[in-house]
């Protein structure tokens, strides 16, 4: 009888809607809090966890000129871009493009193993870089052609699935924006997309010295430019950072797998 009389109480009660709502109310409470918790150990998780280990970085410049006039710049602003990204811990491996002839045949135009020296060299370095920085002076409104020369010698499996970052300078002022804007398609293309921001270096005969220093004695603030510089490579390191992890989990040539016997592999059906 009183186990008859316990239900009845908790049938009648669970019938009252103003105690099934107040119910439903604690039970949407307890979810959402549930939900908070879960969603702040995630971050806590992330802000411990996350941190940047060096990335191996091929920085691939853009220019082939030996004298001027006008001022040869690329030595300087080069050298200055692996002291940034040296500093903050990183491996740099230049890509010269003097190293490549006009493009005849493209690494991947060779049987495995069996293209020159230094195209072989050069594909292990891209292959195994985390991230990319590609370093273009503005010819014609448009990234220089020694640099195209060089991604044009490599498919896109080389470059895919990471990030890059773009560079440009100039002697004016307008630091080689334009070619800047034109380069973010081909390295879209190449798959290693760039992140949103760039350096743009005007008047870069004055903003370095020959060493690649900033230059001081001509009024140029280290501290200044190093903060410029940082927005990029936080970019850079973040997205290296997330690929790499990803990467570990999914093998991103399972779902998209590169093209390797025919251009008709792009065709749609």
């Amino acid at each position: 009888m009183l186990t008859l009389f316990v239900k009845q109480q908790c049938s009648s009660r669970g019938s009252d809607p103003s105690t099934r709502n107040m119910m439903a109310t604690r039970q949407r409470l307890r979810r959402r809090r549930m939900g908070l918790q879960a969603i702040q150990a995630t971050l806590s998780f992330y802000h411990s966890s996350f941190s940047v280990e060096g990335l191996n970085v091929a920085l691939l410049t853009g220019s082939t000129r030996v004298k001027g006039p006008p001022t040869v710049l690329h030595p300087r602003v080069t050298q200055n871009l692996v002291y940034s990204l040296e500093g903050r811990g990183h491996e740099v491996v230049h890509i010269d493009p003097t190293e490549f002839q006009l493009l005849d045949k493209p690494h991947f135009g060779y049987a495995h193993g069996k293209a020159p020296e230094k195209l072989e060299a050069a594909q292990t370095v891209l292959k195994n870089a985390d991230a990319y920085v590609c370093v273009t002076p503005e010819y014609n409104h448009s990234p220089s052609p020694a640099l195209l020369n060089i991604l044009n010698h490599f498919g896109s499996s080389t470059f895919s699935f990471k990030p890059s970052a773009i560079v440009t300078y100039s002697a004016g002022q307008w630091g080689g924006t334009r070619a800047g804007v034109s380069l973010r398609t081909t390295l879209s293309e190449l798959g290693c997309l760039p992140v949103s921001a760039m350096i743009h270096l005007p008047k870069a005969q004055q903003v370095f010295d020959r060493d690649g220093k900033v230059n001081v004695s001509a009024g140029e603030d280290p501290d200044q430019w190093e903060k410029y510089f940082a927005r990029t490579w936080f970019q850079l390191e973040w997205w290296a950072e997330a690929a790499k992890r990803h990467k570990s989990i999914v093998d991103p040539f399972g779902e998209s797998p590169a093209f390797a016997s025919s251009p008709d592999e792009r065709n749609a059906p």
